[in-house]
């Protein structure tokens, strides 16, 4: 992934100096645990934690001859090791130590993604809380519907990022196994507990019943999970676009003091780092289904999943992790203006009661037709002719023979249509939190 979409912390995971780090680490565990089990000399696995190394130059110079990484990356740290380097790699095969550690990475991944979620939740949660009053119109098919709040609205965005996080801590879960069983699964030339032994110690769970590699439904699942939660991100973009439109202007984008908006207008405020959101998103969808395509290999397996991974897995993850950061960052400084949420929820001029005036001519006694007939025609003349709605309504002596003022007065009341919006969020947050 570009530098531009990339925050340090997570490259750094998945840099080729990282990657045989975790390959080096793969199979020091393996020989500590042969050493424990005495297959192999104590004093050998001590000499290779003290002296094994690597050079990624050299391995890449060693790999330009050789055509194969793994024995490329082993080449260059028996050069470091002496006489004792030839128990690394014993019993294993190449997808031992890089599936392994693969595992490793998308657990370290996994963590830094986590806790940008967990940012992301408690941002949406404070400005949830700021606005749980603020009324606004809610839109369905885009025009106005019934009132809702601006802060639930965060709440539902709350709530959808809650369930990206427990779907990704379960696929990172799924997806953060290793396997140290041979080439074709079947534990050839090591235990069964060597494995189980090894991928405790990485602190890693372990595939029971492998191939030659890890099964790839698990990344499959796990990149999956990372366009999902993409997708709740550009949800929320898409949003926050919408209504920073100039017709709209319910939210502005934070805009700096010296920031311009357009090389030819210097009006303009764009939304452009929402928009940033919505195109990375459609990126992280794309690689799912590389991910997907990823899981039917042939027989035991083949390496076209390979090539795929190494862009993949390091692109997904940087990409996620830098959305959710923006995003806790836009949401952060969003510009909220109440004003124009109650300026357009007052637009058509009381329409959006319409709802709650059927439900109480049901209640009252009248017939759905006949209600829904009464309702709708003064509707449409508010929409094609203006004038307030409720005064035509009670105007109307056909309504008036069901309902009274008081009644009516308490259909079109703002505070009795959003009366429930705090028991929302005391069942969503619990008491304490919604206060």
């Amino acid at each position: 992934m570009i530098d531009r979409y990339t925050r340090p912390e997570m490259a750094a995971l998945w840099t080729d100096e990282a990657r045989y780090a975790r390959w080096l680490e793969v199979e020091l565990a393996v020989c500590d645990v042969l050493a424990e089990r005495g297959a192999i000399p104590g004093e050998a696995a001590t000499a290779l934690r003290e002296r094994a190394s690597f050079d990624v130059e050299r391995i890449r110079e060693i790999e330009r001859e050789v055509r194969h990484d793994v024995i490329a990356f082993l080449s260059s740290v028996g050069e470091s090791t002496g006489p004792e380097g030839r128990f690394l790699h014993l019993g294993m095969t190449s997808s031992d130590v890089i599936d392994t550690a693969l595992a490793l990475q998308v657990r370290d991944a996994g963590r830094l993604l986590v806790s940008d979620t967990d940012r992301l939740l408690s941002v949406l949660r404070r400005r949830a809380l700021e606005h749980k009053r603020t009324p606004m119109i809610g839109r369905t098919h885009g025009v106005h519907a019934e009132p809702t709040t601006f802060g639930l609205k965060l709440l539902v965005f709350h709530e959808e990022v809650r369930r990206g996080r427990a779907r990704l801590e379960r696929a990172l879960e799924e997806a953060a196994v290793g396997k140290i069983s041979g080439a074709v699964g079947t534990f050839g030339q090591l235990e069964p507990a060597v494995e189980e032994a090894v991928c405790a110690r990485l602190g890693i769970g372990f595939e029971p019943a492998a191939t030659q590699v890890v099964q790839r439904d698990r990344h499959a699942a796990l990149v999956s999970a990372l366009a999902v939660l993409a997708s709740t991100l550009e949800k929320i973009a898409v949003e926050c676009r919408h209504l920073a439109r100039t017709e709209v202007r319910e939210v502005d984008e934070e805009f700096g003091k010296a920031q311009k908006g357009s090389s030819a207008m210097p009006h303009k405020r764009n939304p452009w780092r929402f928009e940033t959101v919505s195109g990375l998103a459609r990126l992280v969808r794309g690689y799912a289904l590389a991910a997907l395509e990823n899981n039917a290999l042939w027989h035991e397996r083949d390496i076209s999943n390979s090539s795929v991974e190494r862009v993949v897995l390091p692109d997904a993850s940087a990409l996620l992790d830098f959305m959710l950061e923006r995003t806790a960052q836009l949401v952060d400084g969003l510009v909220v203006h109440p004003d124009r949420m109650r300026h357009n929820l007052e637009h058509t001029r009381g329409l959006p009661f319409s709802g709650a005036l059927l439900a109480e001519l049901l209640r009252s006694g009248l017939g759905r037709e006949e209600a829904y007939r009464l309702v709708q025609r003064h509707a449409m003349e508010t929409w094609e002719r203006g004038g307030e709605y409720k005064k035509r309504i009670l105007n109307d002596p056909e309504i008036a023979r069901w309902l009274s003022h008081e009644a009516i007065d308490r259909c079109f009341d703002l505070d009795h249509a959003l009366r429930h919006v705090d028991a929302i969020f005391e069942r969503t947050l619990g008491s304490e939190d919604a206060s």
